[in-house]
């Protein structure tokens, strides 16, 4: 019997997606846990698993469609010698494509992370050489016409990835004069498409600044403490190739803050208030595409090596694209480094549902005032946004200052 294959719900909150290939064609035979297509959301590239035996039989949605909404119908899987159903005259909610709905009921697919370092889509080139290439950067190539053959991958095993395509791109149209009604008056303009995931940030964002009331409270927090006792760590982790990082004590530091003073490790919600027991800690990392926020999870209850080591790992994927929707979905509080760019101070947007966001800013040598001297010491300013529907302001106070205790007696890190 013929079955339709669904476009899946990879999270929760997914509404809908862009099919970036199909790894089977029309006419191949598939065997249940066969990846049969590739599918981009804001977050990262899965992979579509068949659930059932039989022969690809018709395929609705072509790929790269975007906006391809949840539960509309992709492909028609029929078996060996039945004929393929005849098209539904209703088309699927999906833009660019003119696609037959269901006729039947559909029957639900598998989803599993994608690992491109493992399962990179390969192509033929004129050589006969093969192309190793993610989706996202054969569909940008395509998009633009460049020739994937001709260009030189940067990633993992000389993987062609986004930024080579980009790179290419922008070699091709610097040799190419713009038209005219692509450039105004006073000079030439790019027009980059919006990606996935800046449609996301961009709504998210959005909705948490005009629909939280935000309340602001910063604190300067010495690191001297801090700086001294993760030099000593780092020697004595030497020998085992671990090096903990000071956003790695931040971490511990706040997951230990919102455990000694857990009214902030909450979510509102219209009809009652969620208090979470496990501390889990979604940490920002800047990508290509914009910023995705992979959890650190029951962070108080972790080693700063176990932090450190996991951080690592999630970041690194986060950069590759190889989170899978556990990784970053749940947090309960979430941190903005920013230090690193010699940020002196800076307040981040709340990441909803969350109640709270910490935005961490640079170390750097301020005149301190001990025992009525003048001294010297690093000092950071840490700036907390808050729900202020979640957290009243004198909450939010204290559990700045148990921060600030725990980051200028650090002992208690590792304890």
């Amino acid at each position: 019997m013929a079955t339709n294959i669904l476009m899946p719900a990879l999270s929760p909150t997914m509404t809908e997606g862009t099919l970036a290939r199909w790894v089977k064609k029309e006419g191949d035979a598939v065997q249940s846990g066969d990846v049969i297509a590739e599918i981009e959301t804001d977050k990262a590239t899965m992979e579509v698993e068949a659930v059932d035996e039989g022969i690809l039989g018709k395929i609705l949605i072509p790929e790269g469609t975007e906006h391809v909404a949840v539960k509309t119908p992709i492909a028609i899987l029929v078996e060996e010698g039945e004929a393929v159903p005849e098209a539904p005259e209703t088309a699927p909610t999906a833009a660019k494509a003119e696609a037959p709905a269901q006729a039947e009921k559909p029957e639900p697919v598998v989803i599993s992370s994608f690992d491109p370092a493992q399962q990179t889509s390969t192509q033929k080139a004129d050589k006969g050489e093969r192309i190793f290439i993610s989706p996202l950067a054969r569909r940008i190539a395509k998009e633009n016409g460049v020739d994937i053959a001709s260009l030189t991958g940067t990633g993992p095993n000389g993987r062609i990835l986004r930024r080579d395509v980009e790179k290419a791109k922008g070699q091709t149209s610097s040799t190419t004069a713009p038209s005219a009604t692509a450039a105004p008056a006073a000079g030439s303009v790019e027009r980059v498409k919006h990606s996935g995931m800046r449609k996301v940030i961009a709504r998210r964002l959005t909705e948490s600044k005009t629909q939280v009331p935000h309340f602001y409270v910063s604190v300067d927090i010495e690191l001297d403490a801090l700086l001294a006792l993760r030099s000593r760590l780092n020697k004595a982790l030497e020998a085992e190739g671990c090096k903990i990082s000071v956003n790695d004590m931040m971490i511990k530091a706040v997951a230990l803050a919102l455990k000694q003073q857990p009214g902030l490790n909450v979510q509102f919600t219209e009809t009652e208030m969620l208090h979470f027991e496990d501390v889990d800690i979604s940490m920002a990392v800047s990508v290509p595409d914009g910023l995705l926020t992979p959890v650190v999870r029951q962070a108080d209850r972790k080693s700063l090596k176990e932090i450190s080591q996991e951080a690592r790992s999630l970041a690194t994927r986060a950069r590759e694209g190889k989170l899978s929707p556990e990784d970053y979905q749940g947090g309960t509080f979430s941190i903005s480094n920013m230090g690193m760019f010699g940020v002196k101070d800076f307040a981040a947007i709340i990441n909803p549902p969350q109640a709270a966001i910490l935005a961490v800013a640079s170390g750097e040598k301020r005149a301190v005032i001990r025992d009525g001297e003048l001294a010297v010491a690093t000092v950071m300013t840490a700036t907390l946004s808050v729900d202020h529907r979640a957290v009243d302001g004198a909450l939010g106070a204290q559990w700045l200052n148990k921060l600030r205790d725990l980051i200028q007696n650090p002992y208690s890190l590792v304890l």
